[in-house]
């Protein structure tokens, strides 16, 4: 049997080349539809889903002693079984829908009860987020960020070339894409202000981030290998960490963003796997000091993945792109992230969620945030018709896509989107 990763490999589903979601990638998500509304877990193939709950009831995936974990809500059942039957599961998933492959293909009953247009079927959160921790891992944006607020001279602080930077976010407010994001309120303090207000957030924000998706748990007062910790990754997910510029700045000393990023997270639907992604792995920035022996990496950790955004202002025909970028410039891999996450004895869970930080390149047009790509508001951007933005303003809408390309096919991960309303 060919390896589901195989470029040769076709589906008897036809799939346009540029599709995101070629029969190589096969990403897991929860959807309903009107005649079935029980969320269920499926994956996308070209412009359809897959059902894998009629699948795992006609007998076709054999994930024994497990049970109907795919007609459940959320991928935690399944991920916790462990990448041997991850990697089983795709196998036999990929087998299905080769070309050559009469077993869905010619039984028309069961086709068109497992397999149904992506158009009409909703899509909902695709796993139950255990917890979320927020990284600060590009150079870039990190250097960005210190020179406007620091200085040059000290732009990094003494311990940002030492560990992946994180804090503890809310998994409450994660969120999948298309739910609007209301406008969040705080404690303001600007500048020239003596004393903090409270009201709606006036210097809103995007962080064009990947999340990865832990599939695996690990002990209390355990460390992790690199290959444990590569082990436990089973897939990413785009990720939006929106934030309250000017909340933050008046709240983040001394511990680090609370409530200006407490507010909302929105991810895309679909989880591409680590499986997946592999053919795609590269070797990151070189690291320099060496980490300590703890963090360090004897394999390519990172992953050359296009990222763009486009941004569609309220009261405009149509988005505009405004940030090209790549997963491939982060210093601090997602397997160190998850390294140092546990080595003061952290015990990881299944559907834990890790936000890599903004992801930001070295060219102006690969500045992941807002804050970054008007340099704090001083450089406003500039938008079809005349339209200016320095901030999120309401009604405004950001879609954030990604993909790895390859000869002849892609690996996508469709898009994650969200329209700001005003607050309350």
């Amino acid at each position: 049997m060919p390896h589901p990763n195989d470029p040769s490999l076709r589906s008897f589903i036809p799939v346009d080349p540029t599709s995101d979601f070629p029969i190589q990638n096969l990403p897991y998500g929860v959807f309903s539809a009107q005649d079935s509304p029980k969320p269920r877990v499926g994956v996308a193939i070209g412009e359809h889903v897959l059902d894998l709950a009629v699948l795992e009831d006609e007998g076709l995936l054999d994930l024994a002693p497990a049970y109907e974990v795919f007609a459940q809500s959320s991928l935690n059942a399944f991920m916790a079984l462990g990448p041997a039957v991850w990697s089983k599961t795709r196998a036999a998933i990929s087998a299905l829908l080769q070309h050559d492959n009469p077993r869905l293909r010619d039984d028309k009953a069961l086709r068109s009860r497992a397999l149904l247009p992506r158009k009409d079927v909703t899509l909902h959160l695709p796993f139950h987020v255990a917890g979320y921790t927020d990284f600060y891992s590009s150079k870039e944006h990190a250097t960005n960020v210190g020179v406007m607020f620091r200085g040059k001279d000290n732009a990094l602080q003494p311990n940002w070339l030492h560990m992946p930077i994180g804090y503890n976010g809310r998994a409450s407010t994660v969120v999948v894409s298309g739910t609007k994001v209301r406008r969040p309120r705080g404690q303001l303090k600007p500048p020239t202000a003596d004393v903090p207000s409270f009201g709606p957030c006036k210097r809103l924000d995007f962080e064009l981030e990947m999340g990865v998706v832990i599939g695996r748990s690990s002990p209390l007062g355990e460390m992790l290998t690199e290959a444990q910790a590569d082990a436990m990754i089973f897939g990413f997910v785009l990720l939006n960490d929106w934030s309250a510029r000017d909340i933050q700045q008046w709240e983040y000393v001394p511990l680090g963003p609370f409530q200006s990023k407490a507010f909302a997270t929105s991810i895309s639907p679909w989880v591409v796997t680590s499986e997946a992604m592999e053919p795609f792995r590269v070797q990151g920035p070189a690291q320099d000091p060496a980490p300590l022996s703890y963090l360090q990496q004897t394999h390519a950790q990172n992953y050359d993945l296009a990222l763009d955004v486009a941004l569609h202002a309220s009261g405009s025909n149509a988005a505009q792109t405004i940030s090209q970028t790549n997963f491939k410039y982060m210093y601090w891999s997602s397997v160190q992230q998850l390294m140092h996450h546990a080595s003061s004895g952290c015990a990881m869970s299944v559907g834990d969620l890790l936000g890599s930080g903004t992801i930001s390149g070295p060219e102006k047009h690969q500045r992941g945030s807002l804050l970054e790509i008007s340099w704090n508001g001083t450089e406003p951007v500039e938008l079809a018709g005349g339209t200016k933005r320095t901030f999120l303003e309401d009604g405004d809408s950001l879609v954030m896509r990604g993909w790895c390309q390859a000869s002849g096919y892609r690996i996508g991960f469709g898009e994650v989107e969200g329209t700001i309303i005003a607050a309350e």
